[in-house]
């Protein structure tokens, strides 16, 4: 079995492209299509890692980051936002709430590939 990825995005064609992308290098993958549907799977599932939408209905990717880390159990899961945005001052918000890192949309499935193997060993 290998580690477990969720991805949180509002576009559907987003999530499929990163699922199939992880699926395809052995890594399960489950899906939310904002934070709030992220939230609840998680309070019931645990994963290896989040990739996560910054702008998103219901609950954001820094919302969504800020609620992860203050539950132990998703204290130091690896979150990295996949987003459109690439001003410094969003950045450093993600930062702030306790994001691992950065990808700016869009991406080659290399890039994200590089990213996961390189935060899950």
């Amino acid at each position: 079995m290998g580690k477990r990825i969720m991805t949180v995005d509002d576009s559907t064609s987003i999530r499929q492209m990163i699922s199939f992308t992880l699926k395809n290098e052995g890594y399960e993958v489950m899906e939310a299509v904002d934070g709030v549907d992220a939230l609840k799977k998680l309070s019931i599932e645990k994963v290896d890692m989040v990739l996560t939408d910054l702008n998103m209905p219901n609950l954001d990717g820094i919302e969504l980051i800020k609620q992860l880390r203050i539950d132990e159990k998703h204290k130091f899961v690896p979150i990295v936002i996949l987003t459109t945005e690439s001003q410094q001052e969003k950045k450093q918000l993600g930062k702030e709430a306790g994001a691992t890192g950065w990808i700016v949309k869009p991406f080659k499935p290399d890039q994200l590939l590089g990213v996961v193997k390189k935060l899950l060993g």
